[in-house]
Formats: structure tokens, C-alpha cells, sequence
């Protein structure tokens, strides 16, 4: 879904614009399709999709903001903006089933967050993680050369042939060369016998190719299940974060990492929050914010302590809200949040409420847009089966103006900042309302 070009933020009209992984009627969604992260690249010109199988599928912006002559440019007065067209651009397998036999513990392939990395040349780079691993992927695009026909060379020895057709069925059908093209064979000659003699090859046609090597692994430095990866804006370093522990990583360096956020007490029992999510300040690069599943936004300095548990500046909603109950503490745990591009404000999203704070403000948030106000008379229904512990995630739109969130029944809830109802704009999440989709979003033309 986009927001009309021509639309004032006071009067924003969303419709709908693209949807990828449509199935056809009938069609059942498996398990390992269902979509778990999603990302968009900081410009905005590939989208990166990870699902519960363990796979990343990364989408390409296409320009198609194109007129007929050149004659029909100058004519206009002003440049029609359309909405922008992502196509399929590659994927690859990120995660693989494991079993750790030393906690007898199997760690399913699921794609728990995606980050996209500074890009100092055309090669794409991404984090992806699971629960327990995370590794750096390096896209990049080159050329394929394809061998139409294979000349006879009676020079060749029958040996040297033999080894050639072995080392060619063996697997080695792609070589590498130091001009960054590879080969590959067509399939008349794969599927065939090759002769005895081998001699020159005739390229048929060179074609573009997309391909996605891992380039690190970060691995065994998180006891507890992986939820939040960010990348600093120094260009160098990101953090994993699980329920007790913020552990700061160089992304050159996969065997060490240092630990600047325990919140593990010396006994379990004595334990009274887990840590939700963090990120990195989008500025500044000593600057970091945790959540809590108390309800607490913690700002932390790395400079001022190489350990910041107590280091931190604490938002908290300090105003009563209603009565207090069993239920109190269980709604008021943040599931997500993220920093604005200022680095002023944060938004965050709990199971009730999307609340926007700013930074200077430490005592209450600067807005709250009520989500599941009409669930409240449910809450013990919800806390029988478990739904009361459902996450919900939230996004910002790049200028900080509009944020969004998602619901049950397939729902989006979208706001806007500073004008308008706090009931904001409510969307079903598809192209027709008696259809399921497996993945839409929601960009800004």
C-alpha cells in the first residue's frame, strides 16, 4: 500500500500497491513459507524478506518514472510520481536446521530478524540471524558466460579428456575467473556425453546473475534465543540482543564479541524482567536503547561504563492508567520499538497501546495511539490461551511523520504524527477483503 503523492499528511490516502507470494484459491500456506523478518534497505531500493524455512528473498526497486519523449517532459510542469515496483531479485538459503547435543536443544532454521549493512561498494550486505546464529551475507551481481558448443581438438590426449569429463561431472560446472565472470554450461552438453576430445568453447551469450556468499558467522555467544540485531552507524560494529544479554560484535571478527548488557541475576528466581529489543542510535555511535517486558526504555552511552547496566536513562509512562491488575504488567511489555531517523524519537509498541516518546521527555511518551482498547474486557480470555503474549512489531516511515502497526483479522493500523484522530487509519492487509495474502507492505511514494 502507498500514500498518494499528492496527499497532505492531514489528509493521507492509502491504497493499495503491491503483494508478493499471492497463492491461487485453495492453495495451503506451509509452515516454512510464512514470513518472520522484514526489511527495507536504507534507500529504500531492495526489500529483504526472511521465513519461518530459513531462507532470505531480497525484492529490487524498478524505475518507472519514464515518459514517452522527450517532448512530453518539457511540456509538463511537474514530474508525476509513481508508485514504486519492487521485482524478485534473488534469494538464498541463510539457515539450516540444527540440534545443539550438549542442551539437547534443537535450534529450528527460522529467520528471526534481518539488517541490512553499510554498502561501500555495489555489493549488498545483510545480517541474518535465528535463534542462535547470525551470519553476514554478501550479495553481489555478476556476469555469466554460457557455452554454446565445444570444437573438437584431436591434440588432446584421451587422458587429459577422461579427467576433463570426470572434473566436469564431479561438480566444478561454475568456475570462477580473475575477471569476475564465471561459466556455465548449456544443457545439451551436461545432459550429453562429452567426446574424447575436447577444444575451444563458443560463448553463446553472457547474461547478469545474482549470487549470495556467506561471508561470516557469528555463532555461540547467546544462551537465550536471539531477538533484536542492529547496526551501529559507525559502519563497523552491531549488537545481538537476547532476553538477558547485549552483546557488541566487529563485523571483521566472528570469534569474539564483548558483553555490555547482563541483566542475568546470580539466582533465576530473583529474575524480575527480560529484555525485548534493541538498536542502535541512527547518529550516534556510542548511543543504544533497550526495551523491557516491564514497560521501561533504557538509553544507554557505551563511553561512560564498559558494562551499562546501571548506566541509563530510564522512559517510562508514569501516568495511572485505570486499575491496577493481574494483567497490568503482562500488556505493559514492549515488543518492539524503533528509533526515528532524528534520533529524538523513539516508537514503541506494547500489546495495548503504540506510544511515540522523545528522548528529553523521560516521565511519559509524547503521544499514545490505543490499538487493542476493545480487548480489555478480554484480557483473561486472552491470558487463558496465551494470546495475551502475542508480539506485535512497528515501523516509521523515513521523514518521521507516519508510523504504522499490525492486528488481529489481518489488520494495519497507520498514523499519523501531530494532526488528525488518534484512531488513525485502520486497513485490512490484503487486495479484497475475502482473500489472504502472504506478504504486503506499506512505503511512503
Amino acid at each position: 500500500m502507498t500514500l498518494s503523492s499528492d496527499s497532505s499528511p492531514s489528509t493521507s490516502q492509502w491504497k493499495f500497491s503491491q503483494v508478493f507470494g499471492d497463492r491461487s484459491p485453495g492453495e495451503d500456506v506451509q509452515d516454512i513459507d510464512v514470513i518472520s523478518a522484514i526489511e527495507f534497505e536504507k534507500s529504500g531500493d531492495y526489500l529483504a524478506v526472511g521465513d519461518r524455512g530459513g531462507r532470505v528473498v531480497i525484492f529490487e526497486r524498478k524505475d518507472i518514472n519514464e515518459f514517452n519523449s522527450q517532448n512530453e517532459l518539457e511540456q509538463s510542469d511537474f514530474v508525476v510520481r509513481k508508485c514504486p515496483e519492487f521485482q524478485y531479485k534473488t534469494e538464498f538459503q541463510s539457515h539450516e536446521p540444527e540440534f545443539d547435543y550438549l542442551k539437547s536443544l534443537e535450534i529450528e532454521e527460522k529467520i528471526n530478524k534481518v539488517r541490512w549493512c553499510t554498502t561501500p561498494n555495489g555489493s549488498l550486505f545483510i545480517l541474518s540471524t535465528n535463534d542462535k546464529t547470525i551470519k553476514l551475507w554478501k550479495v553481489k551481481e555478476h556476469k555469466v558466460k554460457k557455452v554454446k558448443e565445444v570444437d573438437l581438438n584431436p591434440v588432446v590426449s584421451s587422458e587429459n579428456s577422461l579427467l576433463a569429463e570426470k572434473s566436469f561431472v564431479g561438480g566444478q560446472r561454475n568456475p570462477s575467473f580473475a575477471n569476475d565472470y564465471s561459466l556455465e554450461w548449456s544443457e545439451n552438453i551436461a545432459n550429453g556425453t562429452l567426446s574424447s576430445q575436447l577444444g575451444h568453447a563458443k560463448m553463446a551469450s553472457i547474461r547478469d546473475a545474482v549470487s549470495a556468499r556467506c561471508r561470516k558467522v557469528y555463532a555461540h555467544a547467546h544462551d537465550f534465543n536471539i531477538n533484536s540485531i542492529s547496526n551501529n552507524s559507525d559502519g563497523e560494529t552491531f549488537l545481538s540482543a537476547d532476553d538477558l544479554r547485549v552483546n557488541l560484535w566487529n563485523l571483521e571478527v566472528s570469534d569474539q564479541c564483548f558483553n555490555i548488557i547482563d541483566m542475568k541475576p546470580s539466582n533465576m528466581e530473583d529474575l524480575t524482567e527480560v529484555l525485548t529489543s534493541a538498536e542502535f542510535h541512527p547518529l550516534h555511535c556510542n548511543l543504544l536503547a533497550y526495551s523491557s517486558s516491564r514497560g521501561f526504555i533504557r538509553l544507554i552511552d557505551m563511553r561512560q561504563s564498559a558494562l551499562c547496566d546501571g548506566s541509563a536513562r530510564i522512559l517510562q509512562d508514569a501516568e495511572p492508567r485505570g486499575v491496577k491488575t493481574f494483567f497490568t504488567e503482562i500488556i505493559a511489555s514492549i515488543s518492539d520499538m524503533k528509533f526515528a531517523t532524528d534520533g529524538r524519537h523513539i516508537l514503541s509498541r506494547d500489546y495495548m497501546n503504540l506510544k511515540l516518546w522523545d528522548t528529553h521527555m523521560e516521565t511519559s511518551p509524547v503521544a499514545t495511539y490505543k490499538i487493542h482498547e476493545h480487548l480489555r474486557p478480554k484480557l483473561g480470555d486472552l491470558y487463558n490461551n496465551d494470546a495475551i503474549f502475542d508480539k506485535f512489531e512497528c515501523c516509521l516511515s523515513g521523514d518521521g511523520l507516519h508510523f504504522a502497526t499490525g492486528s488481529y483479522s489481518n489488520l494495519l493500523r497507520i498514523f499519523s504524527c501531530g494532526v488528525g484522530s488518534e484512531e488513525g487509519i485502520i486497513m485490512e492487509a490484503s487486495k479484497n477483503p475475502n482473500r489472504y495474502l502472504i506478504l504486503c507492505f506499506c512505503l511512503k511514494c
